[in-house]
């Protein structure tokens, strides 16, 4: 039998998590340097599932299988797509980056405070999260995509409950409540989205009676296994409403401001640029691959709600006070584009959804993680608290507009490529939702450019005149997050020569083409 790679994968930063944890109270640095050494290690393995993974191979490779629970016909199966395995490697990317951001964000709090912070904990938190969304992005046993799905919602809720951001001006005890708050609000959408998911995972049960995502979808399409067409949509309502909280998507995605609001900077990139993407990533492997004919029955209304996302999410991100509140309305908006960019049922759409999976991941990391280095410089996160920074700290502020460019999709910067497929495969099939979604472009230039001009320009205030310059962790940290943004930007084809050969499957599943040119060519 081959070696597991996609079980190790997923494997060693579990392990990590238990030996992070392990490491006596005393040796803190011992236990930072283990969830870095663990994480780094997993980029490692993710970097040869990537290179073993054949774009032009099977649909899922490296598939691992073996019995479980046989009575309930539930199986430990793992593989991965070309969408699949991008993710896997996004999120082994930026873990080790999360893990150098916030290597002082758990250390002890000042003597006599009344709040303990064991840093072990966190750390092996951020692992045990890895863990669990890398196990998601390769399960093809919906029953076992599921568990993980659901269980990573436990060390999130520690995190963002136990780990607030220090800038916090109304006091400790204000602050532990609010983020209390935010972590059961976090804790109650997502489990209540889980909930009714769970009744649909029993539902395709009963009606396949299996849980194989591999020989459910290849009996649909041989037509050997026929559900009734207020089945299938039931069915779809179900998972559909789960991936929606996750993702998320308007209206149910009032938990992400105030998560990532009072979570530290780099527990609030691993809130948007990784664990939400399990959401998205899902409507494209189980909704749109077990439920095809559903799936276009609700397309309408899902693209709507989508470009309501898109515009409100940029209208509230013009006009926010907090940083970081500003940058999660800006995620919500984000993930109308990629949404709609699923549900436009166009290769192009489909193709620059799951590049924007990808470059929104690392956009938002090296926004958020800037502007995490710059709270924790000033101790505070509200915009009118900053003034003229770029003058006494250039390359923080470099950074930062870099960071807040890509944000706005600028040519030749990243997450550019993924919008502009998004609306060229909407506009083909919706032109008038396409139209309407270009109004968030233009939003996005003036949310970004203001909170740089509000912060980083003007004179100099007393409050910022000695703030000090990136130090050389934080270069590491943000230098190839940018690196990445660029190249990405200017040369997008490693990525997509990865996933368009599973979204052309995924087109297939759902028996669409694209459509062809209205406007006959001139003669």
């Amino acid at each position: 039998m081959s070696f597991p790679l996609l079980t190790a994968t997923a494997a060693l930063p579990a392990v990590g998590a238990v030996a992070t944890a392990a490491v006596p109270a005393a040796r803190r640095t011992a236990a930072k340097w283990l969830a870095l050494l663990v994480s780094l290690a997993t980029l490692a393995l993710a970097i040869v599932v990537l290179a073993r993974f054949d774009p032009g191979g099977a649909r899922y490779q490296l598939t691992e299988s073996h019995a479980w629970i046989e009575n309930f016909g539930v199986r430990y199966e793992l593989g991965v797509d070309g969408i699949g395995v991008a993710l896997v490697a996004l999120t082994a990317v930026l873990i080790p980056f999360i893990i150098l951001a916030g290597w002082h964000d758990a250390d002890p709090l000042e003597t006599g405070s009344r709040r303990w912070r064991p840093t072990q904990g966190f750390f092996a938190l951020i692992l045990a999260v890895e863990a669990m969304v890398v196990i998601s992005f390769e399960s093809t046993d919906v029953f076992l995509f599921y568990i993980f799905f659901e269980a990573m919602l436990i060390p999130m809720y520690f995190l963002i409950g136990g780990f607030g951001d220090r800038a916090h001006a109304q006091g400790e005890e204000a602050a532990s409540t609010q983020r209390s708050y935010a972590a059961v609000k976090f804790l109650l959408y997502n489990l209540v989205g889980g909930l009714i998911m769970l009744a649909a995972v029993i539902g395709l049960y009963v009606v396949a009676g299996n849980f194989s995502l591999q020989e459910i979808a290849q009996a649909r399409a041989n037509g050997s296994l026929h559900m009734a067409t207020s089945t299938e949509r039931w069915l779809f309502l179900g998972f559909f409403f789960a991936f929606a909280v996750k993702a998320p998507l308007w209206p149910l995605h009032t938990w992400l401001p105030n998560a990532m609001q009072e979570s530290t900077a780099p527990v609030a990139v691993l809130i948007t640029a990784v664990v939400d993407k399990v959401g998205t990533f899902a409507m494209l492997r189980f909704c749109l691959q077990l439920f095809p004919e559903a799936s276009k029955w609700a397309t309408p209304v899902i693209l709507v709600l989508a470009l309501i996302s898109i515009v409100y999410g940029a209208l509230l991100a013009v006009g926010q006070r907090d940083i970081k509140r500003l940058v999660a309305y800006a995620s919500i908006s984000h993930f109308g584009f990629i949404i709609m960019g699923i549900f436009a049922m166009t290769s192009q759409g489909q193709s620059g959804a799951t590049l924007y999976m990808v470059n929104h991941g690392i956009s938002t990391a090296a926004l958020m993680l800037v502007a995490g280095f710059l709270i924790s410089r000033r101790g505070s996160r509200l915009i009118a608290d900053y003034g003229g920074v770029q003058k006494v700290a250039p390359a923080l502020a470099g950074t930062f507009l870099i960071g807040g460019l890509a944000t706005l999709s600028l040519p030749g910067l990243a997450p550019f490529v993924s919008e502009f497929l998004v609306l060229v495969g909407t506009f083909t099939r919706y032109p008038a939702i396409g139209i309407i979604a270009t109004f968030g472009i233009v939003l996005a230039a003036l949310y970004t450019l203001v909170l740089y001009q509000r912060t980083m320009t003007g004179p100099v205030k007393p409050e910022v005149s000695a703030m000090p310059d990136l130090r050389a962790r934080e270069l590491v940290v943000v230098a190839p997050l940018i690196v990445l943004l660029i190249f990405l930007g200017v040369y997008p084809k490693p990525v997509t020569d990865i996933v368009n050969p599973a979204v052309k499957q995924t087109m297939s599943d759902v028996h669409k083409t694209d459509p062809k040119p209205s406007v006959e060519a001139a003669k």
